[in-house]
């Protein structure tokens, strides 16, 4: 059996066992309350990371070779963030195009910047307050994509790469409409069967998405002002190298976007060494710097 297919075997059976242990957490913290959800919301928080792993994997083709179950697994796993997988797909490719532009510059800021604004969306990140936003973005985009063609949202620096108007075609559209309408099939279907609270629900949700949020931008925060060399490798302990599915090697990533995270830790032996993750972590709540270096100019493709 070649690389490719063992890579292509794990990858399924990750996935296959993921999304059936997640679903469990969530029917387990339905049966619970008070403080004894923190039982589900512990583990939920972090094989969410695991999950949303898999997604980026999928949003760069490499989850599967085929691409019918790539782009399955993908959709499926993203029901679970809740959020379109062509939607996620198409702000991932705009991330990598834009890494440390101006358009994608959280953590610093000019002299003429907001910086009330700037520190607001700058701790919206780190908090957690940005990923609920991420599904309802969905749901608009899936039924009044027009509503992000307005002045407000095409003249913000980072909702303009976004949702720029020649990304999102008739045929992403259209997939868009359908995950959104199977997703809401799948979480329906999924509080029929399995009885779930949507109280309990919702605690693991916060925990995941706080988890996940916070640690967003780790990898890039105070970095290189460069497309491809503005991230950093991060040194995590063997278990969350598991967690993140390598996704500590997150420079590695940038200069090899279609490197599975398989591939990433031997990669990494030819790159810039890993720099210790706490430090780079609590470096963020310090807030946003003073921008001191050139921005740089957009990619115009990743693949």
């Amino acid at each position: 059996m070649s690389k490719i297919d063992q890579y292509n075997r794990q990858n399924k059976w990750i996935f296959v066992v993921l999304q059936s242990v997640l679903i469990a957490l969530l029917w387990f913290a339905s049966q619970l309350s008070g403080w004894s959800l923190l039982f589900a919301a512990l583990p939920f928080s972090f094989l969410g990371l695991t999950n949303y792993a898999l997604i980026h994997e999928a949003c760069h083709g490499c989850l599967h070779t085929k691409k019918r179950y790539n782009d399955l697994m993908g959709c499926t796993a993203s029901w679970l963030f809740p959020v379109s997988f062509s939607f996620m797909s198409v702000a991932h490719k705009v991330h990598h195009i834009n890494n440390r532009t101006d358009n994608e510059m959280f953590d610093y800021y000019y002299p003429d910047d907001n910086l009330l604004l700037k520190y607001a969306q700058w701790y919206s990140i780190l908090i957690g307050i940005y990923p609920p936003i991420i599904p309802v973005g969905s749901i608009i985009m899936a039924c009044t994509p027009w509503i992000f063609w307005l002045k407000p949202w095409q003249t913000a620096k980072s909702s303009s790469i976004i949702f720029d108007q020649t990304l999102f075609t008739a045929e992403v559209l259209r997939k868009i409409r359908l995950e959104v309408v199977l997703g809401i099939c799948f979480w329906l279907l999924l509080f029929f069967v399995l009885d779930l609270d949507l109280f309990s629900v919702s605690i693991l949700y916060i925990a995941f998405w706080f988890n996940w949020s916070t640690r967003q931008y780790v990898t890039h925060a105070f970095s290189k002002r460069d497309v491809l060399q503005g991230a950093y490798n991060l040194k995590v302990s063997q278990l969350m190298a598991c967690i993140f599915l390598n996704g500590h090697w997150d420079l590695v990533h940038h200069n090899y976007p279609n490197a599975r995270w398989q591939e990433l830790p031997e990669m990494g032996t030819k790159s810039r060494e890993p720099i210790a993750y706490w430090p780079q972590y609590f470096k963020q709540w310090l807030g946003p710097r003073k921008n001191k270096e050139i921005a740089p100019a957009a990619m115009k493709d990743i693949y």
